[in-house]
């Protein structure tokens, strides 16, 4: 299995902007541009999931870390950073190596120093096996650009940083890590996290040789998928199944913000103890990539919706296929697959190109049902007022 053909040197932008291009940018920007509804199903938005009520939780040290990022930067480079809390750009993150539609500062041209401090934010958002994963997801980008002899195209820094709202007083904030195979979308209304839509994925999934070598991605996630399905019985294995073929790509990745998607595969509340237990352990993979309280938060979220999560699959269950699986419940939508190459020449799904993708449904990606909520107790409250 060798690596596609390289062609041409490469540079951020394309070389030539065909219709073929021009016709995805535009039908992007008009997917980013429709009004916001979220993930549902066929029945509609379900609305009153995400109460914004107290959490708990710590969040000073990540607005600290964000003041602390923006505070090193040049004037050039604060114009580039910062965007309003409502922003489109939000949506506008997108999985390929192509370089249409980033915004933000590119972590390449920072220098070290301004790099930590804006990955310290990152950090601080995450647990450390969270930040760990993103950081070798962004180093094994530098191993296929290494493969590739494309190293000014693909590298551990070709990552865009946003920050968006108001990280130096009170209100909402956030920040988008966007990239190759690293999209990541952490908002904050009061002490809430939302950690979606999060985009992880690698090609190749090991590195075996380079800067790198040694690192590994996903390898959890595709153990825990696999054995789950392997612990169900006969009869729920069949119900579990969804599909003949692994769909050409995750159903809801970018671009797909307010995609219907209805339940279908095993639901969680037929299963064991033990089944659920080990359906648990799954979804913590997913969920424990935030900093440790907010994981907490999210996997009660999740278990108050247990008895609604489906389970699905599609693929080859045994040493060695390939595979697709999905959780999907009111308030979480997680998948996982194998993919066929992109980099290298493959063009059935190997185990050497993983994508995943976790979402927040029924309208509170990107936060923006605690955002409503916000905006509401306080904004029309001050409204209401300034006219008495």
């Amino acid at each position: 299995m060798g690596l596609r053909n390289r062609g041409a040197a490469p540079t951020r932008e394309p070389a030539v902007w065909t219709p073929e291009l021009l016709a995805k940018v535009e039908w992007r920007r008009k997917a980013a541009d429709e009004p916001f509804r979220g993930l549902a199903t066929s029945d509609g938005v379900r609305p009153g999931l995400f109460p914004l009520t107290g959490t708990g939780v710590e969040t000073t040290g990540i607005r600290r870390a964000t003041q602390a990022y923006l505070a090193a930067l040049t004037p050039t480079e604060l114009a580039l950073a910062r965007f309003p809390m409502d922003d489109v750009s939000w949506r506008h993150w997108n999985n390929g190596a192509r370089y249409f539609l980033r915004h933000g500062v590119l972590l390449e041209d920072l220098d070290d120093a301004g790099r930590q401090l804006a990955l310290d934010v990152v950090r601080t958002s995450l647990s450390r096996a969270g930040y760990r994963q993103v950081e070798d997801l962004m180093r094994l980008n530098l191993t296929i650009g290494e493969l590739r002899g494309e190293t000014d195209l693909l590298n551990e820094w070709m990552y865009w940083f946003s920050v968006y709202g108001d990280p130096d007083g009170e209100g909402p904030f956030g920040w988008q890590l966007d990239g190759h195979h690293v999209n990541v979308n952490c908002v904050l209304v009061g002490d809430h996290m939302v950690l979606t839509p999060t985009f992880l994925g690698a090609e190749p999934v090991v590195a075996q040789s380079g800067k790198y070598a040694g690192t590994t991605a996903f390898r959890l996630e595709e153990m825990a998928g696999a054995e789950f399905f392997a612990g169900l019985s006969a009869p729920q294995r069949e119900r579990a199944v969804i599909a003949d073929t692994l769909p050409e790509e995750l159903f809801v990745g970018a671009f797909r913000d307010n995609w219907e998607l209805n339940f279908e595969g095993v639901p969680l509340g037929s299963l064991t103890v033990h089944q659920r237990r080990a359906a648990r352990e799954l979804i913590a993979l997913y969920t424990d990539r935030a900093d440790p309280g907010h994981a907490a938060v999210r996997m009660d979220e999740v278990l108050a919706h247990e008895g609604d999560t489906h389970f699905g699959w599609v693929g080859d269950p045994s040493p060695g296929g390939v595979f697709y699986y999905r959780v999907h419940s009111p308030v979480i939508l997680i998948e996982f697959e194998h993919q066929a190459g992109v980099m290298f020449d493959n063009d059935v799904p190997t185990r050497r190109h993983i994508h995943t993708v976790v979402r927040t449904p029924n309208g509170n990606d990107y936060g923006v049902d605690l955002l409503r909520q916000h905006h509401e107790r306080h904004h029309a409250r001050n409204s209401a007022r300034s006219r008495s």
